[in-house]
């Protein structure tokens, strides 16, 4: 018997990284977990990959979040193939195309307006189609991503850490207001080897080296073992009267923050 079996969970931006670790782990202990990933070769080698490792029910879903149809399509695909939804994870994110690490005066309204809506506005989407169905339940489980960059205002990226701290507050109000319900709504800070973070030390050995040096542990997370054994605490029974709350499974490098500053031009 598996901690999350007959749960459903719906998992976006689960083809790679972060959301890919999240939904492996929640189906190794049972749960059936709609992919849900703009990147359609990304997400239906996930989904594949789920079925064939954990013998699992997964689909995949092509979901683009900026589309509120979109997300409201996909809880209820969730629905009508696996008959619920009961765990909601929060994850997606990219960048606007041609949008870059830049000071806040660089910053454009496209890209703050990008930011907030494949952030923020897509988690509120996607918790206000999943609501009813966990009410109908009495049970639930919301997991949104926030970021460390948010919480200790890392320079540079502005929009990022905007819509980042704007999914924190909306889980929290989500949290106080659905409590009776026995939703729990909470919040992860990660610090992972995704591909991102690979392109970022790639381009950047010596910030990368520096946020290294300045993490406790000395590493970064494992999506799938460190990042989604989080997750998968969150969304299981063990974490049943905890919500409203941001968990940062960073290796400790929230402790002291971390001084990541590239140098650009004024």
């Amino acid at each position: 018997m598996g901690r999350l079996d007959n749960r459903v969970a719906v998992v976006t931006g689960a083809g790679l990284g972060i959301g890919r670790g999240i939904a492996r782990r929640l189906a190794s202990e049972g749960a059936a977990v709609l992919v849900a990933d703009y990147n359609a070769q990304a997400g239906e080698v996930a989904a594949a990959d789920i079925r064939k490792d954990f013998a699992s029910r997964a689909e995949f879903m092509k979901v683009d979040v900026t589309q509120k149809a979109d997300v409201v399509a996909m809880v209820e695909k969730a629905v009508s193939t696996f008959g619920s939804v009961d765990i909601l994870v929060n994850n997606a994110w990219g960048t606007l195309k041609g949008s870059s690490v830049g000071r806040l005066e660089w910053k454009t309204d496209a890209e703050m307006e990008h930011a907030f809506k494949v952030g923020p506005m897509a988690a509120y989407w996607a918790m206000q189609a999943a609501y009813p169905h966990m009410k109908s339940r009495q049970w639930g489980r919301i997991i949104n991503l926030g970021s460390l960059n948010g919480v200790n205002a890392h320079p540079f990226s502005a929009d990022y850490n905007m819509a980042k701290e704007a999914i924190r507050s909306i889980t929290r109000s989500a949290a106080r207001e659905w409590a009776r319900h026995q939703i729990c709504c909470n919040i992860i800070c990660p610090a992972a080897a995704t591909e991102a973070y690979r392109g970022f030390a790639t381009a950047q050995p010596e910030n990368a080296a520096l946020m290294l040096r300045q993490n406790p542990m000395g590493r970064m997370g494992d999506p799938e073992q460190d990042i989604g054994s989080v997750a998968l605490f969150l969304a299981s029974e063990d974490a049943r009267y905890l919500t409203g709350n941001t968990l940062f499974a960073d290796g400790g490098s929230h402790i002291n923050g971390v001084n990541w500053a590239p140098d650009l031009p004024e």
